[in-house]
């Protein structure tokens, strides 16, 4: 299993060997510092944790200064835990770069989408909206009727689709490849887009 901490930079075009285009995502992956292995004996479960961009010593609260020391890595931001089907075979300290990963590996890609604000159901769900004949005026973009009547109880029915919220949700994409890998750099590009805006924190896994 692969595994790896970026953020996510940019989007670009690749080209296909027949000249066809297509769009990609430029990810800076890691380096990674490895800062515990959890194994089932000890754990109950098989997983490691890394760390992801440096950080000061003062912006750090003690218990984790403590954690950092003891494993022997220099302060970090970003701490994310991988669970492993099989014993871990890193240690506490290595170093996980982008040369984990080579062109044509299949892999997953989680992180916080874009946040949109407070929107309607039209963009949030794709409803339709109401005809814009027969006397329709002011509901193009209405929801239309959400219940409430004798047979939904008297009562608006938890999860209706609704005006709200939207975006800034843990988002994963699946079954995307790697396209190309520059080891000297730390740069991953991914075919395809990748949850989140420039510099979102981005886990990227491979089995």
């Amino acid at each position: 299993m692969k595994f790896i901490l970026g953020t996510k930079e940019r989007m670009t075009q690749v080209f296909d060997e027949s000249g066809r285009v297509f769009p990609a995502t430029v990810i800076s992956a890691g380096p990674n510092s490895v800062t515990q292995v959890k194994t089932v004996e000890t754990d109950g479960y098989n997983a490691v944790q890394v760390g992801f961009k440096d950080q000061k010593e003062q912006r750090m609260n003690k218990p984790l200064l403590g954690h950092f020391k003891k494993s022997g890595v220099t302060p970090k931001s970003e701490l994310r835990e991988f669970r492993t089907e099989e014993t871990p075979t890193v240690a506490v300290g290595d170093v996980i770069d982008a040369s984990a990963f080579e062109v044509g590996d299949v892999i997953a890609v989680r992180g916080i989408s874009k946040g949109k604000g407070f929107q309607g159901v039209v963009k949030r769900y794709g409803f339709h909206g109401g005809p814009r004949s027969h006397g329709q005026k002011h509901t193009e973009r209405s929801p239309g009727s959400i219940g409430g009547g004798a047979g939904d109880g008297g009562r608006v029915a938890k999860g209706k689709k609704m005006p709200g919220r939207m975006g800034s949700d843990m988002t994963t994409v699946k079954n995307l490849k790697v396209v190309a890998v520059d080891a000297a750099t730390n740069t991953i590009l991914i075919g395809g887009a990748v949850p989140g805006r420039q510099g979102t924190i981005i886990e990227v896994v491979s089995k």
